[in-house]
């Protein structure tokens, strides 16, 4: 098996070609898909027509698999669509159909709009991670990524030696109040308590700084609030500057695998309440930052 790979952008990402992740991998092609994630942090998989097992089965090449629960979401066991292999990243409920427009599941699923990283919730932040286009809308609905490794190395020495020890208080309720999401059950305060995470990351495996932002991060440790979410807010724009940013549009079957540590994406609108966007993603769970 010979793999063809095509890069997509100058800073990040590759397509691949010569794979059907349903076929079992060797160890030399695991090597060479790592590598190639190490290497490009971003990498595209057309034409995987795959199922749930199947996409299962290809991540856990990769790591350990984070389990969705109702502790990193709102949507109770009861009402989950699929299995808690896999994060929802839909806008239909258990039954397939689309979300009420004022639901209170399709207000924080909005959430995914705005620029993050994934389960940088958690205490173990997300390694990997394994998007599949299962259905996708016909206009709208793209992922786009940003780089944070390039941002960060074109920082000024003053505001590299500014960040480079702060650490952020992130959590779900942070991201979800600028939605105007403003009540959260007792349950849901408790299960949603901020995480503290490193502003600045080393890549364990190319020895790279990068920037760590999520709309997560809501407070930054021993800083006034007001002067924190400003830093938070300049970061963000430098960091998502179009020269480090791809727009990944989405056709039926696409598997989009991203390391967390060094990017953050966001969704893109589309008529989600007319136009369904059946999209099902394997976590491999991470190592404290």
């Amino acid at each position: 098996m010979e793999l063809t790979i095509k890069p997509l952008h100058p800073l990040f990402v590759a397509e691949v070609a010569g794979l059907d992740i349903r076929d079992p991998l060797s160890p030399e092609i695991q090597d060479q898909i790592q590598n190639l994630i190490d290497q490009h942090g971003i990498l595209i998989f057309r034409d995987q027509n795959i199922s749930d097992d199947q996409q299962v089965v290809f991540s856990r090449y990769f790591g350990e698999i984070e389990i969705a629960n109702s502790k990193h979401n709102i949507t109770k066991q009861e009402n989950r669509r699929l299995s808690n292999m896999f994060a929802d990243i839909s806008n239909l409920n258990k039954n397939n159909e689309f979300h009420e427009k004022e639901s209170r599941q399709r207000i924080f699923n909005l959430g995914n709009r705005i620029w993050h990283s994934d389960s940088a919730f958690r205490p173990n932040p997300a390694r990997y991670s394994l998007l599949s286009g299962r259905e996708v809308p016909s206009k709208g609905g793209d992922t786009q990524y940003a780089d944070m490794h390039t941002p960060y190395e074109r920082l000024s020495p003053e505001m590299k030696e500014l960040i480079e020890d702060l650490r952020c208080e992130h959590s779900l309720m942070y991201s979800r109040a600028r939605l105007g999401m403003d009540y959260f059950t007792e349950q849901e305060k408790e299960d949603f308590k901020p995480v503290i995470q490193p502003l600045v990351r080393t890549h364990p495996a190319t020895g790279r700084k990068s920037l760590f932002l999520a709309s997560h991060a809501g407070r930054i440790v021993d800083w006034p609030i007001t002067e924190a979410k400003l830093l938070l807010e300049e970061l963000t724009e430098i960091a998502t500057q179009r020269e480090y940013v791809y727009t990944h549009k989405w056709k039926r079957y696409d598997l989009v695998m991203w390391d967390n540590r060094r990017t953050m994406h966001r969704g893109t609108r589309f008529e989600d309440t007319k136009q369904k966007r059946d999209m099902r993603r394997t976590t491999i769970a991470g190592d404290p930052a």
